[in-house]
């Protein structure tokens, strides 16, 4: 079996609503989501959700080989960026195509990916994530209903921009899956997206364990800011989770050494070799792992496979538009399916008559460009930059 070529495609998530984190919004709630089919000589075609940087770059690290050589493959990937450097969206590239090597891999051997990488329970735990920092109290009670009732028990909040909001909805989807669970304790987590210095963080994290019991703050100061993370970790109850946004083992090993981090994170965007080695050097250290993502499902096949898996993030529950997936919620858990490979199908018709595209919004009014003043006020409230 030899690689023969890829197709790069580009759908939408469409949440119905406005999401977005401290940094901003994405005001229309439709996300682009681009797509990469990589194709083999036996008629196998392999499924990555991922950037195209450079695509045409990587690829020729990897055309006309064997791709059931995956792990050999990403390393040859990572090579034919050597000089300019395998970093972000290239990065996410390499993860995008590593992810579908694996997919023709698991297909070719007629097996699930979780079953050919060794897990034995195709249950994945789950937490809800809803990118909810814009939703009003109403909106947002609405909506962890409505994860309850997938059976999730734990919630990540956007926040970081004012302490007290934090506070108040923090504690009311506390409640809703406390009720949810008849009582039972539910995970609380907060991510920041980086928007404090160590002192605020630890400050702010502090006033809040007053009356909450935080699980996780999710990157509190920036990510590679190893002693900053450590500082926040030693002064505060909650554990200190981040790793989201690191590309390459190089990256995890400072902080790593410091102490820097709790809960060790990975983005589906960066692929599953990404993930199983990531995880590797975290169990050496006696950490857990946690993968992230809108569509994680590379990650989520991964996460069976190694000891130290803990929860999945769940965004949103229905797939990008055009992207068939063979997985369920149920009783707070992905649930994956008996499909050869990650079960992904792709509709190419439905996503080339697309007539909703994302908005010409300007790139600082997105998630995606860090505000000015992020990591710069003096208190904890939202400004004109950022406020959802």
């Amino acid at each position: 079996m030899r690689i023969s070529g890829y197709r790069a495609l580009t759908t939408v998530h469409e949440w119905g609503r406005t999401i977005g984190d401290a940094n901003g919004v994405h005001a229309d709630g439709i996300v682009p989501v681009p797509v990469i089919m990589v194709h083999t000589d036996e008629g196998i075609t392999g499924v990555g959700l991922g950037p195209h940087a450079h695509l045409d770059t990587v690829f020729a690290a990897i055309e006309g080989e064997d791709p059931r050589g995956v792990t050999a493959l990403y390393d040859r990937m990572l090579r034919q960026t050597f000089k300019a450097g395998h970093a972000g969206a290239v990065y996410g590239t390499i993860g995008a195509l590593d992810t579908a090597l694996w997919d023709i891999k698991a297909q070719a051997a007629g097996e699930p990916l979780w079953r050919l990488l060794g897990g034995r329970d195709r249950r994945v735990p789950a937490y809800a994530s809803g990118l909810d920092i814009s939703l009003t109290d109403e909106q947002l009670v609405s909506l962890y209903q409505r994860y309850a009732r997938h059976g999730l028990r734990a919630a990540k909040l956007k926040g970081g921009l004012d302490i007290e909001r934090d506070r108040r909805r923090l504690t009311l989807v506390r409640e809703v899956l406390t009720e949810a669970g008849h009582g039972s304790r539910p995970g609380l987590m907060l991510d920041v997206n980086e928007t404090w210095t160590r002192k605020q963080a630890v400050r702010h994290v502090c006033e809040l364990e007053r009356t909450l019991d935080l699980t996780w703050i999710e990157e509190p100061v920036r990510r590679w800011d190893a002693e900053g993370l450590a500082t926040v970790g030693r002064g505060i109850r909650a554990s200190v989770a981040t790793g989201e946004n690191l590309t390459g083992l190089e990256q995890y090993r400072p902080l790593l050494a410091a102490g820097a981090v709790d809960i060790v994170q990975t983005a589906a965007v960066w692929g599953v070799t990404h993930f199983l080695r990531v995880s590797a050097v975290a169990h050496a250290h006696d950490l857990p792992v946690s993968p992230i993502g809108t569509t994680p499902v590379g990650l989520l096949h991964s996460a069976t496979s190694v000891p130290n898996h803990l929860v999945s993030e769940l965004q949103d529950l229905r797939p990008p538009l055009g992207v068939s997936l063979d997985l369920t919620v149920e009783d707070g858990a992905f649930v994956l399916g008996d499909s050869a490979g990650l079960g992904i199908t792709i509709d190419e018709a439905a996503i080339a008559s697309l007539a909703r595209r994302p908005d010409d919004a300007p790139a600082s009014a997105t998630p995606d460009v860090r505000p000015e003043h992020a990591g710069r006020r003096l208190l904890a409230v939202a400004d004109h930059d950022t406020a959802p």
